[in-house]
């Protein structure tokens, strides 16, 4: 994208500098949106658009509102050639020179197209002899003729004593004027432009008519092919109007030869992921050319490098921003030694006049030092003298200094000596502290422990009442029920008693029975015999068992004295039960 950007700004900066600087950015904006597909906004144009002194497509007037709104904009999807067309409309006029030339207006373009192409990045915008040497070699191998090298550096020589290279409109008035293409008529010279247009802007790596064999009908139909660095587009002819269809290419595909059938020859087949196409030149030297040439294309596709022109043209701009870095660099040595050598120069002439200075002022400050020595011995004996008297007494107070300062060293190892104990003293009253702490916390805990088991007492102190008072009324309720029981026993007992009294008078009715049925049977005693022998139709009425009978409420002979014991046992169990 920054590459697209970079070729963008060249036409534009043709056409930018040949518009009335007061209306080129309005008119242009307007122009560049509608050739490069951008929605144009007028609004921001009036508030970025600025007049610039420091050049037409600076950072400080029109540059910053065509990279925010124009080219930043840009997605690809536009005509490279109606844009180059539209600036060249722009800037033609002005610019292209009045004199007649051998090539026509549409040749003139197409060698201006060209020319932003080979330029440098710099503005304003110039193409260097290396690059014209380039273009016109491409010319002269287009139109066939032979390379004169010999003329081409004399015109170099002539170029690089006078400027560095040569601008749009120059370079269109040198290929127009013929000097480098003499003896070649105007068609040869359009058709050589047109071929090297067409590989150095349109990509066009081969070119040429072929027979193709259709998908559908397998007829063959006579195709003008064109070869770009991903695409090989076929149309009816070289007019390119009548598009029929792409291959498209990438690392994938692959192209190989094949034999001669069907009556068509010089054979080869073009593999993509999706289709193959097969396509047969007009000759075995054409078909291997063609061959070639799209293999290199797959081979560029698969490595991810740029068409041959391009990258061709890469390397020469790094070669030549080496050897100019080289050649600057080599310069800046040679005016760093030659600074080096005029510092090294004056420093010497700086050196030689500050010797024969130092020389005079040695001269003259030996006289003034014997001229001053005789004073200074004077001067120094008296010195002497002072000096021995001020060292005695320096003497004394050192000595009396000497004894101040053994009392005050004593005073500090009295004072550093007490402040050991009062640091002992502190370390004991803070130890006795802790162990205070130490204590109270142990009698908080102890009171804590204490309350909690004073608490649990009176806890265990309410349960035992409450049980005692359940307790108590469980005695009561018993004690209830065994007063009810006692009485319920006291019933019992006068019901028994009072059955006693019913079973004697029974047992006394009993006895007057047995005597009624003891004389009862004397009186049917005779009777037996008369009807022993008339048994089997009559039955006596015997008497019951011996054993006494009890009588009870529901009647005589109800339960035998066995039974009436084991009720009473019965009786006794329940008692002892409910007390």
């Amino acid at each position: 994208m920054v590459g697209l950007k970079e070729e963008l700004l060249k036409s534009i900066w043709h056409a930018f500098t040949a518009l009335d600087l007061d209306h080129s950015g309005k008119v242009l904006s307007h122009n560049l949106c509608t050739v490069l597909n951008v929605p144009h906004d007028p609004v921001a144009l009036e508030e970025h658009f600025r007049d610039d002194d420091e050049g037409p497509v600076s950072n400080q007037g029109y540059m910053p509102y065509l990279n925010k709104f124009i080219l930043e904009k840009v997605q690809g999807n536009f005509d490279k050639v109606e844009f180059n067309r539209m600036c060249w409309t722009l800037c033609a006029k002005k610019n292209l020179s009045k004199s007649p030339l051998l090539i026509s207006d549409e040749d003139a373009f197409k060698v201006w197209v060209i020319f932003n192409f080979l330029s440098e990045d710099k503005y304003p915008l110039i193409i260097v002899p290396e690059e014209i040497e380039y273009l016109l070699k491409k010319l002269t191998e287009a139109m066939g003729a032979g390379w004169q090298q010999e003329q081409f550096d004399h015109y170099k020589i002539a170029l690089n004593t006078s400027r560095e290279g040569l601008s749009a409109w120059e370079l269109i008035d040198l290929i127009g004027s013929g000097q480098f293409s003499k003896g070649m008529d105007r068609q040869t010279v359009s058709m050589a432009i047109n071929e090297v247009f067409n590989e150095l802007i349109l990509d066009v790596l081969k070119q040429g008519y072929m027979l193709k064999k259709g998908h559908k009908r397998k007829n063959w139909t006579e195709r003008w092919f064109v070869l770009k660095p991903n695409i090989i587009s076929y149309y009816v002819s070289e007019d390119l109007k009548d598009k029929k269809g792409d291959i498209i290419l990438d690392g994938n595909c692959c192209v190989e030869a094949l034999p001669d059938k069907d009556g068509k020859k010089c054979l080869f087949l073009i593999k993509c992921l999706d289709k193959s196409f097969e396509i047969s030149a007009s000759d075995k030297k054409k078909k291997q050319e063609w061959i070639q040439a799209i293999q290199s294309t797959v081979n560029l596709l698969r490595v991810g490098s740029p068409p041959p022109h391009k990258e061709a043209r890469q390397k020469r701009k790094e070669l030549r921003r080496k050897l100019l870095a080289e050649q600057e660099e080599l310069e800046r040595q040679m005016k760093e030694l030659q600074t080096a050598n005029e510092n090294k120069q004056k420093e010497l002439e700086t050196v030689r006049k500050q010797l024969e200075a130092a020389a005079a002022r040695a001269a003259e400050e030996e006289k003034k030092r014997l001229q001053t020595q005789v004073e200074l011995q004077d001067r120094f004996s008296l010195e002497l003298e002072r000096e021995k008297m001020v060292r005695q007494k320096m003497e004394e107070q050192v000595a009396q200094k000497s004894s101040e300062l053994e009392q005050y060293l004593q005073r500090v190892r009295e004072l550093e000596e007490m402040y050991k104990q009062l640091q002992e003293a502190l370390e004991d009253e803070k130890q006795a502290r802790q162990d205070e702490e130490t204590v109270r916390k142990l009698q908080a805990r102890l009171l804590e422990e204490e309350s909690a088991k004073r608490a649990e007492l009176e806890k265990w102190h309410l349960q035992q009442q409450q049980t005692i008072q359940m307790t108590e009324a469980e005695k009561q309720e018993l004690e209830n029920q065994r007063v009810i029981k006692e009485r319920a026993l006291q019933v019992a007992m006068q019901q028994l008693e009072q059955l006693e009294l019913e079973r004697k008078e029974a047992l006394e009715q009993y006895e007057e029975v047995k005597k009624k049925l003891e004389t009862a049977a004397n009186n049917t005693k005779s009777w037996k015999d008369k009807v022993a022998h008339h048994e089997g139709l009559i039955r006596l009425i015997e008497p019951g068992c011996k054993n006494p009978h009890l009588i009870t409420n529901w009647g005589p002979a109800a339960f035998t004295e066995a039974e009436l014991q084991q009720r009473q046992k019965s009786w006794k169990g329940k008692k002892t039960t409910s007390e």
